[in-house]
């Protein structure tokens, strides 16, 4: 079984940037892959908050966590800066899948690629899917890449 080409940064819809910090390296001298997720779920964060769908203090419903997965290509080291691309790989009623690249400086291909799934809930009871909110549906619409 063959693995599908590695990303390049126009494959993705919406970019946030970032730098790494001396504590993101590990004793191998690169950045410890537990970062990694750090990375993808502040890119995630900064994307619901800068498309107003998230209101950490108010929102009645919000994206649970189930499932994220990462494949690490090449090493990011401290002193870094990260560009981290979103796109949306799955639209569902109640979930979305985002994917994600993580580009080293200015570097064309991802040095490690993620997905992260969120399922939507009431944040009050937190028990069952709820639709997701408009607002994220019409954002991640924008965030969906043309069929290849």
């Amino acid at each position: 079984m063959s693995r599908p080409p590695i990303s390049t940064r126009a494959d993705y819809r919406w970019f946030t940037s970032m730098p790494t910090r001396w504590m993101d390296n590990d004793v191998y001298g690169h950045v410890n892959n537990v970062q990694y997720y750090s990375f993808i779920d502040t890119a995630v964060a900064e994307f619901l908050i800068a498309n107003q769908v998230l209101d950490l203090a108010s929102s009645t419903e919000v994206g649970l966590v189930v499932e994220t997965q990462c494949r690490y290509f090449a090493p990011i080291t401290f002193p870094d800066q990260i560009t981290c691309g979103v796109r949306c790989g799955r639209l569902g009623s109640s979930s979305i899948r985002y994917e994600l690249g993580l580009f080293r400086n200015e570097e064309a291909q991802a040095s490690a690629e993620a997905h992260f799934i969120h399922v939507y809930v009431a944040r009050a009871a937190q028990e069952r899917a709820v639709p997701l909110p408009a607002k994220l549906r019409d954002a991640a619409l924008r965030l969906l890449m043309p069929p290849a």
